[in-house]
């Protein structure tokens, strides 16, 4: 199936080597087990037994590689959580809680 296609998708009137189709087949498969492999690690941190959608997005957009790789958008997925820094609360200003505040009021 994959040499058909890419004998039609080609411009060299059709002419595509066996081993080409045969390389393609092995990277499409290694690709497919990264991703479920990396999808199965965020279920499983997840504490759920099947592989959702969610999953593969959380799992593609955690891994530099391949989220250079797959630009599309993943019907399902959502969005990946992401708090800016300076969204976020010092430390300091933690610490003190209600009564740092209620000191600074007097």
């Amino acid at each position: 199936r994959i040499h058909r296609m890419m004998k039609d998708r080609v411009n060299l009137h059709g002419r595509v080597a066996g081993n080409a189709a045969i390389f393609t087949a092995a990277v499409l498969e290694y690709l497919c087990a990264e991703v479920l492999e990396l999808a199965g690690n965020t279920a499983r941190d997840l504490k759920v037994k099947r592989i959702n959608p969610r999953h593969i997005q959380l799992a593609v957009r955690q891994d530099d590689e391949l989220d250079g790789l797959v630009s599309a958008t993943i019907a399902g997925g959502g969005v990946v959580p992401h708090i800016h820094k300076k969204l976020l609360r010092k430390n300091e200003e933690m610490e003190g809680g209600l009564m740092g505040r209620a000191d600074r009021m007097r």
